[in-house]
This record gives C-alpha cells, sequence and structure tokens, in this order.
C-alpha cells in the first residue's frame, strides 16, 4: 500500500504550484473570500452573543453552516461534474454577498431577531458548500495532478490564513467602524473573486481531452453509487472516515463558542487578548502549512500518519477545553490548529490524489459531506450540550470521544492496511 500511495503522490518541488500563474489568482481570491468568510463570523457570532446571549444560537450557527454540506455536497459536486465550475464558484459568492448585506440591514434598523440571526447563517452555509467543493473540483483543472500535492497544501494554509487575519480584520473593524459598517465593508472582499471568474481560462469547459460529462445529478442516488465507488479504493475510504469523525465529534464548533470560552478566561470584551484566541489555532496552522510545503516535508505522506496526527489534535482541544489559564489555553490551541492543518491537508490531498476522474465532482463531494457537513453534529456535540452542562465539559467529551475512537479504531483494524504503522 505505501508504494501504491508513494505512486499517486510524488513529492513535488517546494511551493510549486505558486510557479502557476493560473494558480496564483486562484489562491489569491481563495485567500480574500475566506479571510471575508471570517470577518462575517466574527461580526455576527460577537453581536448574536451580546444581543441574546445563547450558547444555543451558537450551537446553531454550527449547524446551519455545515447542514447544506451534508445534505448539498456530492450534488454539487455531480453538478460540477457536467457543469461549468466557475459559475458554481459565482453563485456561492452572490449568496455570501447576500449574507453580509442581509446583517448589515438588520444592524443599522436594530431589529435583529433570532429567526433572522437564524435564516442568514443558513443563507450562509449554502453558499459555502457551493464555493468549496467548485473550488476544489477547479483546482484540479488549474494545476492538473503533478503540482495537486502542493496546490492542496498551500489553498489549505490559505484557508487557516484566512482564518488568522479574518479574526484580526474583524476585530479592527468593529473597534475602528462598528458592526454595521464593518459588515457592509465585508461585502467588498467577495467581489475580487466574481470578477477574475468571468473569464478565468479554466474548468472542464476548456479542455481539449474529452467533453464534458452529461450525467445526470440524482440526489441520494449519487451519494450511494460515490460510496460504492470509494468502498473499492481502501485510501479514500480511509481518509473520508478520519475527516468525517473529526467534523462529527469536534469540527470548528468551539470557534462559535469563543465568546463564551473567552469570557470565561478573563478577557469577555473584544481586544487583543479576544483576537489572540480567535487566532491562536490558525497561527498554528500557517505553520504546520509552510513546514509542510517545504522541501521534503516533515511527516510522511500516508493514511497512518494523518490518523496518528488527528488524534494529537483532539487531545490538544481536550486540554485547552479544560484549563483556565489563559496562556496556557492559547499554547493549547495554537498546538491544535498545528495538527489540524496536518491531518486535513494530507486526507485531503490523498483524496484528490487517488479519486477517479470520472467521478471527481462526486468523490470530492462525498469528502465535503463527510469532513464539513458532519460539522452540522458537533453542533449538537458542543453547542446545545453546553448550553445543557457546560461548553468546556462539552468540548472535552466530545474531542475525547474522537480521539478514543480513532485509537479503537486502529487497533481493531477498522481501516484496514491502510492505517498500518
Amino acid at each position: 500500500m505505501s508504494s501504491t500511495i508513494s505512486a499517486a503522490a510524488p513529492q513535488p518541488q517546494a511551493f510549486g504550484a505558486l510557479r502557476l500563474p493560473g494558480y496564483r489568482a486562484y489562491l489569491g481570491t481563495f485567500l480574500l473570500t475566506m479571510m471575508a468568510d471570517n470577518v462575517e463570523h466574527v461580526i455576527s457570532y460577537w453581536v448574536m452573543f451580546q444581543k441574546f446571549h445563547s450558547p444555543a444560537l451558537g450551537g446553531f450557527a454550527v449547524v446551519s453552516h455545515w447542514l447544506p454540506f451534508l445534505a448539498f455536497s456530492v450534488s454539487v459536486g455531480a453538478l460540477n461534474d457536467r457543469s461549468d465550475s466557475r459559475r458554481i464558484i459565482q453563485a456561492g459568492a452572490l449568496l455570501f454577498i447576500v449574507a453580509s448585506a442581509g446583517w448589515g440591514y438588520f444592524f443599522v434598523t436594530n431589529t435583529l431577531e433570532i429567526w433572522h440571526a437564524m435564516l442568514l447563517l443558513v443563507i450562509h452555509g449554502c453558499a459555502g458548500v457551493l464555493w468549496i467543493t467548485s473550488s476544489q473540483v477547479l483546482l484540479y483543472d488549474i494545476v492538473g495532478p503533478a503540482a495537486l500535492p502542493s496546490a492542496v497544501r498551500l489553498a489549505a494554509t490559505a484557508r487557516y490564513l484566512g482564518v488568522l487575519v479574518g479574526p484580526g480584520v474583524g476585530s479592527v473593524v468593529m473597534l475602528t467602524l462598528g458592526p454595521t459598517r464593518g459588515i457592509f465593508l465585508n461585502v467588498v472582499f467577495y467581489v475580487p473573486l466574481l470578477l477574475w471568474l468571468v473569464a478565468a481560462p479554466f474548468g472542464r469547459h476548456f479542455r481539449g481531452d474529452r467533453p464534458p460529462l452529461k450525467r445526470a445529478v440524482r440526489g441520494l442516488a449519487d451519494v450511494v453509487q460515490t460510496l460504492r465507488e470509494v468502498r473499492s479504493i481502501p485510501v479514500l475510504a480511509a481518509m473520508i472516515a478520519l475527516a468525517g469523525g473529526a467534523s462529527f465529534f469536534v469540527g470548528n464548533s468551539y470557534q462559535a463558542q469563543m465568546p463564551g470560552f473567552a469570557h470565561d478566561l478573563g478577557h469577555g470584551d473584544p481586544g487583543t487578548a479576544y483576537t489572540m484566541l480567535l487566532g491562536a489555532d490558525a497561527t498554528g496552522a500557517l505553520l504546520a502549512g509552510l513546514l509542510l510545503e517545504s522541501r521534503g516535508g516533515i511527516f510522511r505522506m500516508r493514511p497512518a500518519t494523518a490518523v496518528a496526527l488527528a488524534m494529537a489534535w483532539a487531545c490538544s482541544l481536550v486540554g485547552f477545553a479544560l484549563v483556565r489559564s489563559y496562556p496556557a489555553a492559547l499554547a493549547l490551541l495554537f498546538v491544535a490548529g498545528f495538527f489540524e492543518l496536518s491531518f486535513s491537508s494530507m486526507a485531503q490531498t490523498l483524496v484528490q490524489m487517488n479519486a477517479p476522474e470520472s467521478s471527481r465532482g462526486r468523490v470530492l463531494g462525498l469528502y465535503n459531506m463527510a469532513a464539513a457537513g458532519l460539522r452540522a453534529f458537533s453542533g449538537i456535540t458542543v453547542g446545545l450540550a453546553g448550553s445543557v452542562a457546560n461548553i468546556h465539559v462539552s468540548l472535552a467529551v466530545s474531542a475525547g470521544m474522537y480521539a478514543a475512537a480513532m485509537a479503537y479504531m486502529r487497533l481493531r483494524g477498522t481501516l484496514g492496511r491502510t492505517v498500518a504503522a
């Protein structure tokens, strides 16, 4: 199996994808959109917390953000197998703009109610599933198989850089312009993606090797068929299970609850200390991305390594949930971010490299259904459970259960030879 993986995912030149002009434009607009996504989170989550003080609403923020991935990822992937990925991404960008402008309207009129917030959170989640899955399909057309490992790692690094910059920009915007003007400013950050995709010469319509597929989008039938295809490719099955477990138990639910964690750590007001908490895990992820992309890397590209890194990530979050020291919490979030990018970028690279060409969109859709869609349930395990007990206990239990599940699956050989040491 190790020889198979090595052949499928050769070691690229360090930062090799950046030598491709099309990829540089892709990465720049991807980073700006990810930053805008997180600026909106910072502003909207803060306003919701201050207005409603509801852990349950914070949990719904997680559910509504990721449930569209669970319901529509494979269908969006199937749509990419037969349609222009650029236009699907643009549709997602337009929904992002609608969500930010909607928050701004309710801030201006001071009429925000819980159901308004819930509706805008759902719109934002639908925008995400159109953008993420389609961007991954377009990425393959931009760089090709040789530069794909580098491109995936750099895109994952850019995602966390957006997570890092977004909270900082969001906090600065709130302190200088206020939430209302800040959320309207955020609309502008989505415009470069829309404009670049108007005439970007990439995608299925520009291929000369074969015509676009015409297979119909069939909803649940696509999910079943793709599951059958994935089961026959052990690397795909293992990495989708790994990503799905991380999303189900933890996901990024603790980010939606960060105002509550910050309050309990003695830094509940918007400012430098709160911003550092928001960006600590993204900083660790950024460092991991740079190290992984450097020549030779620091971890072997194999499923066993991804499993070990995922377990380390979960244990770091258990520690963060239980400590009451701000410096210790900051350090543990940094470590968690380092391990999260390490295992998630490795898993996505293996999926990208081993996905069949004829069903690439569907396979990537299934991966996103697991890696992102199952995060909807982490809103229940961490957010809604936190409203019954407290968010520290719910996060510690959820992360601990994931670490235990991965250890059990490895010991029992549930993931098969693909994770053998």
